[in-house]
């Protein structure tokens, strides 16, 4: 009898137990399992422009969509810090832990830096399609040069650090680098340089927002200087599974329509406005451009 008792103890004990165990998980253990599965992606977006940091936000955020059936769910943390000494972005990845971030293919800075460059290019291109700002009074001047030759006797102003600062010097052209993007216009009005350069895709948020407001300074209406100049991701090379999921991604969004979309979506009318065609086009070469990337060709 009490062999029977015990049985029955035990069985229910362990029936219990058993009970217990495939009990419904606690709102906390099942948040705990959820955050566990999802990949975090630190990305670094500073030493932009707001309408870039936006834009390839952007793009990032539907490569990784596109890839969320294959590679899970993913959370982006964003950092905007601006780094405006060239050894403080060099190491994003060495010493902050970044995971991404968008730069010029060849960025100057990572050279010496352990990277993995995902060759495909963000916005077809055309961040190497430069408008100038200039002062105002200068409008007559700006409109009589057609030759690089005419333009390489003036001088162009640019924050430290800025890639593009030596692909100009390369090309013979007087360079005038130092100070920051915040203090770049006061520069141009006080007759630092005489022009500087930002991408036609960046070109009229630039000068609404940095460069209106004292009337002194206007969007040239009659240059545009071109070289190869794509927008690329940057991986630290310790994420090999990101940079093949973001590279999928991007494959993705470029065969779906989706990038075109995105695209134009922030460009379209800017391209409009800037009116490209009309405009005396000066070439100049990139010397930086990453073997992986020497015949790119923008798609615009």
């Amino acid at each position: 009898m009490w062999i029977q008792k015990t049985a029955k103890s035990f069985i229910s004990s362990g029936l219990a137990m058993l009970l217990l165990g495939a009990a419904p998980l606690t709102v906390a253990e099942d948040q705990t399992i959820k955050q566990s599965s999802i990949t975090t992606i630190k990305l670094w977006n500073g030493n932009k422009t707001p309408s870039r940091q936006t834009y390839e936000r952007e793009v990032l955020e539907a490569a990784l969509t596109a890839t969320k059936k294959q590679h899970g769910t993913w959370e982006l943390i964003e950092d905007k810090t601006d780094y405006p000494l060239a050894e403080d972005e060099a190491s994003v990845f060495r010493e902050k832990g970044f995971d991404i971030f968008g730069t010029v293919a060849g960025n100057a800075k990572l050279a010496s830096e352990k990277k993995i460059l995902i060759p495909m290019p963000l916005m077809k291109g055309l961040l190497g399609y430069r408008i100038l700002i200039i002062r105002a009074e200068d409008k007559a001047k700006f409109a009589a040069i057609k030759s690089a030759e005419q333009l390489q006797e003036l001088r162009m102003g640019i924050p430290s650090t800025w890639a593009d600062a030596e692909l100009f010097r390369h090309n013979g052209y007087k360079v005038e680098e130092k100070g920051s993007f915040n203090d770049l216009f006061l520069r141009l009005e006080n007759n630092e340089f005489d022009y500087v350069t930002f991408g036609a895709n960046e070109i009229t948020g630039v000068f609404c927002e940095r460069a209106a407001r004292s009337g002194k300074l206007a969007i040239d209406s009659s240059l545009l200087v071109f070289y190869p100049f794509p927008l690329v991701f940057y991986v630290n090379p310790e994420n090999e599974t990101l940079a093949q999921r973001v590279k999928s991604g991007l494959q993705i969004i470029s065969a779906n329509g989706e990038l075109d979309v995105i695209f134009n979506r922030y460009f379209a009318e800017d391209l409009k406005a800037v009116n490209l065609p009309a405009r005396t086009m000066i070439q100049l070469k990139n010397p930086i451009l990453p073997a992986e990337m020497a015949n790119f060709k923008p798609a615009l």
